[in-house]
Order: structure tokens, then C-alpha cells, then sequence
């Protein structure tokens, strides 16, 4: 949850499969708060590139918050061109600037029972979990991992190690396509039903994911307990103003009104059904409690926050990720953008933060 990225020290390189690989990164000690995470989360990373002089790209902690360093797991895409190049170019000693862990697709306790489905690369963050629950917490974990063939399971040998050291709390079950045919929605359901009780993640394809999630819906698995995690390329450069975003945002916005970019100096919007003076927003992040009354309606709740010195988490500022996403408690807001979220995140009260902007006179939030 930061404003600024950080060059980290890139110390090993490690072959997972013959088109994936992990990538060890040095923990920084000055900024050990910063670089503390949830299982689950994600490091948004900046890839060279000749043509954009950056490709952001994020991709999940593989590693446990208890680990001394931070990995990430890159699987090769078609002419994708950051994880080819991640596999192809990286070596340890090198460097890679990244932005801090975020990311909502973290259990709320690890005591809970879990249920994990995981397609192919998306067993990063869900290995993550698992590894977590297990070492701190009580409850079982379930683990459903897909993959092309038994060449392609990312961590085989890891997943062994901890089905039989936590063979009371784990259970593995390897879907290989060249086994069982591809996983359907009723294979899923099936498999799901004997798990009714326990909180569901989900992480992986776009068509494993969306049969994952209608077999847990049919089992009227409760909204709070399906969390799936989804990824889209990132079109723009979070990296290019975060440096000084958290100065920049006010003063960004303070020139725009003078220059006449905005209806008025009160910060009225042009949008018929926004409010038309400031609005009062209350803030829950990270245990603390932010009240403002001076919220312009044409400015996104991320800006703000972030010129009012409130460390909000963000990545791609371009509504393409999750990483600043937050629940309302009262009001509403709108989206300008939003690549990320679906209808039922939607319903359930999900905004995202860098796009949201104030359609009633009073909003409150938690990012909790």
C-alpha cells in the first residue's frame, strides 16, 4: 500500500517447468512494512521493453508472508511478450522495479476450511494460500489442480512434500487433460458438492474459472464465499506518476481548476447526477478511520486520498486490476473504467477506486 515502486534485487531464477519460472526477489529491509502481504496478493512489475520502455505486467506471490523473500511464478503466454521475456532474459543479480503487494483475493481468516481450484499458472497465489493456512492456521484445505499433462503441474514436487507432511489438513487432486479430458462445469460440481461448507478460491484460465464458479453458484455457494482471481494485460504505466502521485494528484488538480478544465472552483462536475459541490467521505483502511468534506465530485476517490497523504493501495490506476478496490457501506459512486469486476462484485458493493467518482452527497468506505 504505497505510493512509490521500488528496485528489487532479482537472486535466483528457478526453472518450475519447462515454461514457467519462479523469480526470487530480495526482501527490502527498509521497507519491510511495505513489502508485507497477504497470501494471495500480487507484485505489479515493470519489464523493459524497446518499443513502451515498460511492460506492466502483474503476477502473484508464489512465496508466504513468513518467507525471507518475495517470489513470483511466470508462466510463458502466446506471443506474450513480458513472460517470455521474463523466462528468457531474467538472471539472478539482475534488478526489476516493482510496485508493493496488493490485491483482495486473500482469505479473510486461515482458520477457515478451504477449497482451492487452480488451472495452470493459477496455482501461484493459491499455492500461497495453502502454504499460509497451513503453517497458521487450523482449518482443512482442498486443493483441485488442473493442468495439460504431468509435465505441465507447476510445484509437483512442493505439493507432494505437503500432502504428506499435512496429510490430515490436505488434500491434493491432480486433473490432468490428458487423463480426464478437460474439467467441465459438472465435473466441478461434483467435485464441490462434497465441500458445501468451506470458503472457495478460484484462480486460473477464463474458461476454467467461469466453470468453477457456475458449479459453485448451482451449489448456491454464498457470495462471500467465492473469491476468484482475474488478470487483465495493463494497458498503461503505473510506474510513470507514482513517484510523485501522492504530491502530484493535488497539484494536478488544483492547476486544472485554475486553467478553467473544470466546471467551476468548487469542484462542481458537469454530470447532471453528480453532486454538485463537494461530498463528504468517510474511509476505513487498515484500522483507521479518514473523514473528509471536501471531496470534488469530478475527482476519482484514489486522487484524493492519495493527495490527502492517505497511503490507498492501487497498481494499474487504469481499472484493469483489483488492487484498490473497496466495499461501500453508504452512498454510491460510479466507474469510468472497469476491466476487472463483474456483475456480482458489482452487487455486492465492489468499486474500484481509481475510477470511482461520488453520485451522492455522502460516501463511505472500507477497504477492509
Amino acid at each position: 500500500m504505497a505510493t512509490e515502486s521500488f528496485v528489487l534485487k532479482v537472486l535466483d531464477v528457478v526453472e518450475e517447468t519447462a515454461d514457467s519460472r519462479s523469480v526470487v526477489f530480495e526482501r527490502p529491509a527498509e521497507q519491510a512494512e511495505l513489502f508485507d502481504f497477504k497470501p494471495g496478493q500480487f507484485l505489479t512489475v515493470a519489464v523493459p521493453s524497446d518499443q513502451t520502455g515498460l511492460a506492466a505486467r502483474c503476477y502473484s506471490l508464489s512465496s508466504t508472508p513468513a518467507d525471507d523473500a518475495l517470489k513470483i511464478t511466470v508462466k510463458r503466454t502466446v506471443d506474450g511478450y513480458a513472460s517470455n521475456w521474463i523466462c528468457d532474459n531474467l538472471q539472478p543479480g539482475d534488478t526489476l522495479r516493482v510496485l508493493p503487494p496488493s490485491g483482495i483475493f486473500t482469505p479473510a481468516s486461515l482458520d477457515t476450511d478451504l477449497l482451492l481450484f487452480a488451472g495452470g499458472s493459477g496455482i501461484t497465489p493459491v499455492i500461497s494460500i495453502a502454504k499460509t493456512a497451513l503453517a497458521e492456521g487450523s482449518g482443512r484445505v482442498v486443493l483441485l489442480y488442473a493442468n495439460r499433462d504431468e509435465s505441465s503441474v507447476i510445484f509437483a514436487e512442493e505439493l507432494r512434500a505437503l500432502a504428506e507432511q499435512h496429510a490430515e489438513r490436505l488434500t491434493v487432486v491432480h486433473w490432468l487433460e490428458t487423463v480426464q479430458g478437460l474439467p467441465t462445469p459438472p465435473h466441478m460440481k461434483a467435485f464441490a458438492a462434497h465441500f458445501a461448507t468451506y470458503e472457495a478460491f478460484a484462480c486460473g484460465p477464463g474458461p476454467f474459472m467461469k466453470g468453477v464458479i457456475g458449479a459453485l453458484k448451482e451449489l448456491e455457494f454464498p457470495r462471500d464465499r467465492r473469491h476468484q482471481e482475474k488478470f487483465v494485460s495493463l494497458a498503461g504505466n503505473p510506474f510513470g506518476e507514482v513517484e510523485e502521485v501522492a504530491v502530484a494528484a493535488g497539484e494536478i488538480y488544483e492547476a486544472e481548476h485554475e486553467a478553467g478544465e473544470t466546471p467551476d472552483s468548487e469542484g462542481a462536475s458537469s454530470d447532471p447526477g453528480a453532486p454538485q459541490g463537494p461530498v463528504h467521505v468517510e474511509v476505513e483502511l487498515d484500522g483507521q478511520h479518514h473523514t473528509f468534506d471536501d471531496w470534488p465530485a469530478d475527482k476519482p476517490l484514489l486522487d484524493h486520498l492519495l493527495a490527502k497523504g492517505i497511503p490507498a493501495p492501487f497498481s494499474c490506476r487504469e481499472g484493469n486490476c483489483s488492487a484498490c478496490a473497496f466495499r461501500l457501506l453508504e452512498g454510491e459512486v460510479k466507474m469510468e473504467e472497469n476491466d476487472i469486476l463483474d456483475d456480482e462484485d458489482i452487487a455486492d458493493g465492489i468499486r474500484l477506486g481509481c475510477q470511482a467518482l461520488p453520485t451522492t452527497d455522502v460516501v463511505k468506505v472500507t477497504y477492509s
